[in-house]
Parts: C-alpha cells; sequence; structure tokens
C-alpha cells in the first residue's frame, strides 16, 4: 500500500509538472512571436506606427503563432499580420497588410487585451503594481475552455531578468472578469552574469509564498530570455516543494523540499 502511495504521489508531481511546463512554453512561444514581429513592423511598416493601438499573439489550428497589429481608428482594423511557425520566430512564414477586417477569434483577443488596459490603467483598487524601468506585457489566452490573460513585468534593460509581479485574469465566455490573481508577491531582479569573469553564476533562486511551485510566468519568462544569461539552471523553492527548471534541456522536476535539500544544502545560500 505505501508503495502504491508513493508511485501515485510520484505520477501527480510529474503531471503537474509537465502541465507547468507546457503552459509555460506556451507562453513563452506567443511572447517570442511578439517580440520579433514588434521588431519587424517597426521596421517594414514605419508609416503605421502613428495609427497603432496594440499587438498581440495567438496559437494557430496548426501550431504556428499569428501575431496582429490593429487599430482602433474608424472600427477595429488589423494593419499586419505576421505567422511564424514552430521552428523559427527570426523570419515569419507569411506576412499579410491586405485583409484588414479581424477574425472572430481576433475580436475576442482584441476585447480582452483593452479591457485588461482599462484595468491597469485605472487600477481603482490598487490591485496592480508598477515599477520604474519596467512595461508589463498583456498576453490573452483564448481556448474552448477558457478565457484568460496573463500579465508579466518586463524590463526595459538589457542587464537583467525579472520575475514577479505577474498576473492571472480570467473572463467568462462574455469577456467579464470573473477572478484576478497575483502570482507573486514582489518584484526580483537576476543578473544575466556574473560580475567578474571567471565568476560565472551557475544557477538562480528565488522563493515563493503565494504558491508552491514554479508558475508559468516563471518558465516562460527564463525561457524567454535563456539565450540572453549564461546560468542554466533556476530554483523555485516553496514551502513544501521544490521546483528546478533546467533551461538548457526545458525539463522540468517538483520535488519534496525536504528530500531535495538533503543532498542540495549548498544551493540554498545561491
Amino acid at each position: 500500500m505505501i508503495l502504491l502511495l508513493t508511485n501515485t504521489f510520484l505520477f501527480a508531481q510529474q503531471q503537474e509538472a509537465q502541465q507547468l511546463l507546457d503552459e509555460g512554453k506556451y507562453l513563452c512561444r506567443l511572447e517570442k512571436a511578439s517580440w520579433y514581429a514588434n521588431d519587424l513592423f517597426i521596421a517594414d511598416y514605419p508609416q503605421l506606427k502613428d495609427s497603432l493601438n496594440g499587438y498581440l499573439s495567438y496559437q494557430t489550428e496548426d501550431k504556428n503563432v499569428t501575431t496582429i497589429f490593429y487599430t482602433l481608428q474608424g472600427g477595429t482594423k488589423i494593419l499586419a499580420r505576421y505567422e511564424f511557425s514552430s521552428v523559427s520566430y527570426q523570419v515569419p512564414v507569411s506576412v499579410d497588410i491586405h485583409h484588414p477586417q479581424p477574425t472572430d477569434k481576433e475580436k475576442e483577443l482584441i476585447s480582452l487585451r483593452i479591457q485588461v488596459r482599462h484595468l491597469l490603467e485605472t487600477n481603482s483598487d490598487h490591485f496592480f503594481s508598477f515599477y520604474k524601468k519596467t512595461s508589463i506585457n498583456i498576453i490573452p489566452v483564448i481556448t474552448p475552455t477558457e478565457r484568460k490573460v496573463y500579465l508579466l513585468t518586463a524590463p526595459q534593460t538589457s542587464e537583467v531578468v525579472l520575475i514577479g509581479n505577474d498576473y492571472l485574469l480570467t473572463f467568462n465566455k462574455k469577456n467579464e472578469l470573473t477572478k484576478k490573481i497575483k502570482l507573486h508577491n514582489s518584484l526580483i531582479s537576476l543578473p544575466c552574469k556574473g560580475e567578474k569573469s571567471g565568476n560565472e553564476i551557475q544557477s538562480t533562486v528565488h522563493s515563493h509564498v503565494v504558491s508552491e511551485c514554479i508558475t508559468p510566468t516563471d518558465i516562460c519568462t527564463l525561457l524567454l530570455y535563456k539565450d540572453f544569461i549564461e546560468w542554466t539552471e533556476h530554483i523555485v523553492m516553496g514551502q513544501k516543494y521544490i521546483s528546478v527548471l533546467n533551461l538548457k534541456d526545458e525539463t522540468l522536476i517538483i520535488t519534496p523540499r525536504e528530500a531535495w535539500e538533503k543532498g542540495n544544502s549548498e544551493k540554498i545560500s545561491h
């Protein structure tokens, strides 16, 4: 019976780790497409910059990612669409500026983004926090079973990676806000590289109070910046569990904290 319970527990841990990793990778694909598409849009269509009201990315049925740039002037219209394959985001597989009418899904995503932008701007209950030299990225997600928006805090400098000050907002089918959650209580800054040559950073750590495990937003951010940092492992320390994200292999392990600390006590002081 004890062996059966142990195996069931380990299987549940593996399932949770895979679900978190999949969600984090999904968000990373959307953000990466937005990164490259934004650079391309500014370079290719500078004359449209003044008309731009926003942009967002979403996954298509064939698992590609489309990034749209839209205007609200004279009604909602699409200024440009960039489609990226799951293999490369540097060169789009297609660029479309000839179909200004948004699809039904694009209308819904734009509506979510507009609502969240309004919530951020008004912030009547002081739920959201804002920090100097940062911006908040809005990532709307619509699936057959849910509608939600992730908010990530991004740095405006290239020397650090920011973890925290992120949120998850959920909506009903009418795009009405039903719940909002702070995924972290604070914002921490991690250096991309060690201060001195020969003193490279091997891994980084942060602690969780709000949740036990690493969040999809943590995974998204860390994978998004993996090519710009020298460390290849990040550890999230919850009260009961430890999450270890290997950035090189893009794998995630979740293990009980007590068991992890017995063999990794030296990492706790990093």
